[in-house]
């Protein structure tokens, strides 16, 4: 959570003073945010859900894929992205990611078989995915590209917003997200009709609330529709984003700016594909070894982004056991129409990926971050530095006090 305030907080007391809790027909605060947002992504259609994991999955279940299908995901994302593949009946496909720290392109066209999809374009930790070529990709290879905005709300790609670029986009309001409501998710679409099948896969009784319509058939599914309270804080929170956004890019460039020398040690930062116009949510840089990173992360508050547990493949439990469903019946694994789909993981298979997770390190920014606290960031990055790859003591390189990194939104694999 990065900013909430006053202002949330009279708007779900104002809700639940109104009794108008539920949002068909009652309350109007869902219906607003999701023209609002539509709006401010440049879509079409934007419907609202409980999480983003359910976001994914109604994206998935819209454009519609299921058994015998591949989806193809990024080695590094979190695991609601391949378990999202699974509750739509198809199989995630595992594939590697490049030093943006985002899929890789090259993997994506050197994974496509006969029964693959669609793929998964996350814009993890809020850094964009290479949209253009991925979208290249797509057009010859006839692929559907979903792409997983969840930690990139308020971010873009060489102007688009993240979620307008493929052909669905999924969103998270989670607590640890640029925005959030505690919990909850959306979908972002410009096809009518993927909109109304999105609105019944979050809500398969939206038809008889909203009343009944011959555009789409209506299919069953598991509820998971956002109320009241959710719309009305997820308003305040959309007229905060961009100056938090903005916040965050001008402490991204002024730390990148302020360490530029530290390049002559081995400290570069990380690759990204559109700088400009990400979430700047983390300063990443890229190390010469694993060893160096880690003995960085030692001494700086900051992050090895190998060390982030659910967000690599490795601590996917589900899909590496292939339990793909709580009953056998339901398992994707399972499925006579997955049998020519490719199911086999391993903890080695993405060995690229692992390498350069290890290698990078993330550090945190937040619009709160005063100048002060930025100075210190900034110090703590050149003495680390010159410890971890000058080889200078600590005491030739004091470090100054700042804030713990937040091991519960990482989750962070300490003795890994």
């Amino acid at each position: 959570m990065y900013k909430v305030g006053q202002e949330e907080i009279d708007a779900v007391t104002r809700v639940i003073r109104s009794g108008e809790l539920f949002r068909y027909g009652v309350g109007h605060e869902c219906d607003r945010f999701e023209q609002r947002y539509a709006e401010y992504l440049g879509v079409r259609r934007f419907a609202l859900a409980a999480s983003g994991s359910q976001a994914l999955a109604a994206a998935m279940t819209a454009v519609g894929l299921g058994p015998g299908d591949e989806v193809i995901i990024p080695a590094h994302t979190y695991m609601a992205t391949a378990t999202s593949v699974l509750t739509a009946g198809a199989i995630p496909l595992i594939v590697d990611i490049d030093e943006t720290i985002t899929i890789d392109p090259k993997a994506i066209e050197a994974a496509i078989g006969p029964r693959t999809r669609a793929v998964v374009a996350v814009h993890m930790w809020g850094a964009a995915c290479d949209m253009e070529a991925i979208m290249e990709i797509a057009r010859r290879r006839d692929l559907i590209v979903i792409e997983d905005a969840c930690q990139g709300v308020g971010g873009g790609y060489k102007g688009q917003k993240f979620g307008a670029v493929g052909h669905i986009g999924a969103f998270s309001f989670n607590y640890y997200k640029n925005m959030t409501a505690g919990e909850g998710g959306g979908v972002a679409v410009n096809d009518d009709v993927l909109a109304e099948r999105v609105r019944c896969a979050i809500d398969p009784c939206h038809f008889y609330w909203q009343g009944r319509s011959d555009a789409v058939q209506p299919f069953s599914g598991n509820g998971a529709r956002a109320s009241e309270l959710m719309g009305a804080m997820l308003n305040v929170q959309l007229d905060r984003i961009d100056a938090m956004v903005s916040a965050m890019r001008a402490e991204k460039r002024q730390i990148l700016g302020a360490t530029r020398h530290l390049g002559n040690l081995g400290l570069t930062a990380t690759p990204m594909n559109s700088p400009d116009h990400d979430c700047a949510t983390q300063v990443m840089y890229s190390f010469p070894s694993a060893e160096s990173a880690r003995r960085f992360a030692e001494l700086a508050p900051s992050v090895v982004v190998g060390k982030t547990g659910r967000h690599t493949y490795t601590e996917w439990d589900q899909v590496l056991m292939g339990a793909g469903a709580g009953h056998p019946a339901m398992n994707p694994f399972n499925m006579p129409a997955n049998a020519e789909c490719r199911k086999t993981y391993a903890k080695d298979m993405c060995a690229r990926s692992l390498e350069i997770l290890d290698r990078t390190v993330m550090i945190a920014t937040h619009p709160d971050h005063t100048a002060a606290e930025i100075a210190d960031i900034i110090h703590n990055i050149d003495a680390a530095a010159r410890v971890a790859l000058g080889g200078a003591s600590l005491e030739e390189a004091p470090l100054r006090q700042v804030g713990a990194v937040d091991a519960q939104k990482f989750d962070l694999k300490l003795d890994a």
